[in-house]
């Protein structure tokens, strides 16, 4: 399915893949790079979110082509990739950002549903890399964003699948790095790591918890993800980018105090992942499979849009994401006492925490 406009495709065009397109994050990181006039390539599975999605890539200034596609199939990737070299003849940024998940406790989620979310988040990544690597190689330039999170270093119950999906697209994305380091290649990869942020996965995500389920507070508006990925597909010789305060206190607070950190989940970790609307309260999408199955935005679904509920709570920038684009103008003596001084703070405040959660 390509987008509605008439004609080819412009070949001159910086040339963007996207996966996840049709909402949340993916919704925002395409429209950000059409706004600098790229060729975007969108990604997903739900024909309405990727129809709305290539309508605002138009209108931002870009060219969209629509590629309807489950990221869990290897071939179906192949041939989205091959779609987009027919239609733009290159590629130069491949964006993975396609997820699945499910809000339970590890002993509620069955070996299917486990199993299909690390197809989606992990192999998706892996699958999408292959993709991106079999047309950039021959070329010896391109970049590939990896969608991250501050779970790809820290769990956090109720996430078992997700946290586990991302700690190996970590680890992945480590070893394919010195492998490109190794052999010179012109090809970069690097990975954003991502805070909280307000998207509509919480309407449509599988959720056995009793409450609606919702991002850990401070949230960010998916817009502040969008410009830490762009700048990311321009810099690609950094290894990896932390968007967010409270990603940088929290992976530094796992590194000094993981066993603080955990008690301090365990006892808070619960109660802040779900809000005390039910379930089942009007405007939740869950109580069904969600779209761990079949895409919210089908046939008989709705475009969700890039924002989720949470737009009175979120922030729609983050001076940590500034400092962490600009650090080489700030200089990296400064940058590195900001962090330490976070990572300080939260650590304390986690054993304080912990010490809480031992007595209960």
């Amino acid at each position: 399915m390509r987008d509605f406009r008439k004609g080819p495709l412009s070949k001159h065009r910086k040339v963007v893949v996207v996966t996840g397109a049709s909402g949340g994050v993916g919704r925002a990181t395409a429209r950000a790079f059409a706004a600098r006039g790229a060729g975007v390539a969108l990604l997903a599975r739900g024909r309405e979110g990727l129809a709305a999605a290539a309508d605002e890539v138009q209108r931002a200034g870009g060219e969209a082509l629509v590629v309807t596609v489950d990221m869990a199939d290897a071939k179906a990737v192949d041939d989205a990739a091959q779609q987009v070299i027919d239609a733009f003849g290159h590629i130069d940024v491949w964006v993975n950002n396609a997820f699945a998940g499910v809000f339970a406790p590890f002993t509620e989620i069955t070996p299917d549903e486990f199993r299909r979310v690390t197809e989606v988040t992990y192999l998706g990544y892996v699958f999408g890399t292959r993709a991106a690597l079999h047309h950039m190689l021959p070329r010896d330039r391109g970049t590939i964003v990896q969608v991250g999170s501050a779970l790809a270093y820290r769990g956090v119950p109720l996430q078992s699948a997700y946290c586990g999906a991302k700690h190996a697209i970590q680890g992945f994305n480590e070893s394919l790095r010195c492998e490109l380091l190794h052999s010179r290649s012109g090809v970069r990869t690097t990975m954003v790591q991502l805070p909280a942020v307000n998207t509509p996965q919480f309407e449509w995500v599988l959720n056995r918890m009793p409450g609606r389920a919702r991002p850990v507070a401070p949230v960010y508006q998916p817009e502040v993800a969008a410009r830490a990925i762009v700048h990311a597909a321009s810099h690609g010789r950094r290894r990896e980018y932390w968007v967010g305060g409270s990603t940088v206190a929290t992976l530094i607070a796992n590194a000094v105090a993981p066993g603080a950190l955990d008690r301090y989940l365990a006892r808070t970790g619960f109660d802040a992942q779900q809000d005390k609307q039910d379930e089942r309260d009007e405007g939740a999408y869950g109580g069904g499979p969600g779209n761990l199955w079949t895409p919210a935005d089908g046939p008989h679904g709705r475009d969700f849009g890039a924002h989720g509920r949470f737009d009175d709570e979120a922030a729609d920038n983050s001076p940590q994401d500034w400092v962490s684009r600009n650090r080489g103008r700030m200089g990296m003596g400064m940058g590195l006492a900001v962090a330490g001084g976070l990572g300080a703070a939260v650590t304390a405040g986690l054993r304080r925490g912990g010490r809480g959660a031992g007595r209960r």
